[in-house]
């Protein structure tokens, strides 16, 4: 059967992708960790064998009556970002998608209470909170699969479990997949007003909007890497009111298909924990755990034991 061997909750901010000259007039002079943490983790993660699939849980991808799974056998095309086209311009991207995977997510929809629809279109917009990090991660591996599953604005907290859930089933059902998971997108997410961002453009996280939201941060990184994944979803209610990314529905779907609150599996961080212009970034990678996500031997929680819908 399928299994999740790996999964990252990693920033995707435009700044990674600009020349490198760029990058450190904005920062003081310096190259920014959120670069070469990428670029660390592709040398111990995916630049290895180790998986086939990468699935990338999209927080700039934002649905209204359903989930939406991409279903393209290859995406390729230029792409020019609406919210910042001078920054990225016309960058070129080339992967193979994994159709057999996304309709065996969709299949699972029903029995867990929600609604999913894999798409092929060939016109269907790309965002590049899943082209930025293929072109560090994926780019130049031309036999890994991508495809991406977006969140869904009219959803709740259980809704993006019943989606994580319903990935984590249909990852099972194919023989011998191994798949990464990428939730992708930033933790507090507050930006500087416009005629005062510029004043905050580095790095350097006292740039971030506000004390306590840096504090927020802060704190679930450390529960994150200690393996707590209990801690941060318990106090969602507490963390949203720093405005994390997309409701952090990002990362809720990826915690459901870990095991929600019985995922056990520490961070190791790749970078420091950085602004960009007032929001709060960092690269955080979970390995699969011996004994599985929740600790239990279990490689796919979605198939443990059932949950009402």
């Amino acid at each position: 059967m399928g299994e999740i061997v790996g999964a990252g909750l990693l920033a995707h901010v435009p700044t990674i992708v600009l020349p490198e000259e760029t990058r450190r007039e904005l920062n003081e002079g310096k190259e920014s960790t959120l670069v070469t943490g990428l670029r660390q983790l592709r040398e111990d993660v995916f630049g290895h064998d180790g998986y086939d699939t990468v699935v990338v849980l999209d927080s700039h991808w934002a649905t209204t009556v359903e989930f939406v799974v991409t279903a393209h056998s290859r995406r390729a095309g230029l792409f020019t970002s609406d919210e910042l086209p001078r920054g990225m311009c016309r960058m070129p991207y080339d992967f193979p998608g994994d159709p057999e995977l996304a309709h065996a997510v969709g299949q699972f929809a029903e029995a867990h209470g929600t609604f999913i629809t894999p798409i092929d279109d060939p016109f269907l917009p790309i965002h590049y909170a899943t082209v930025n990090l293929w072109k560090f991660l994926g780019e130049g591996l031309p036999g890994k699969r991508w495809m991406t599953i977006g969140v869904c604005q009219t959803g709740d907290m259980e809704d993006h479990f019943r989606l994580g859930r319903a990935l984590a089933d249909g990852i099972a059902t194919i023989p011998g997949r191994r798949v990464l998971l990428i939730a992708s997108g930033a933790l507090s997410h507050t930006f500087w007003p416009l005629r005062e961002i510029r004043d905050h453009e580095a790095g350097d996280p006292r740039h971030v909007f506000t004390p306590q939201a840096r504090a927020a941060d802060e704190e679930r990184i450390a529960w994150f890497k200690e393996g707590h994944h209990d801690k941060v979803l318990d106090t969602m209610d507490a963390f949203w009111t720093h405005q994390p990314e997309a409701r952090f529905f990002h990362y809720l779907m990826m915690a459901g298909a870990l095991g929600e609150r019985g995922c056990v599996a520490p961070a190791r961080q790749y970078g420091a924990y950085e602004n960009s212009v007032g929001t709060g970034q960092a690269h955080l990678w979970f390995d699969r755990p011996a004994d599985g996500w929740t600790g239990t031997g279990s490689a796919t929680p979605g198939t443990t034991p059932h949950r009402p819908v």
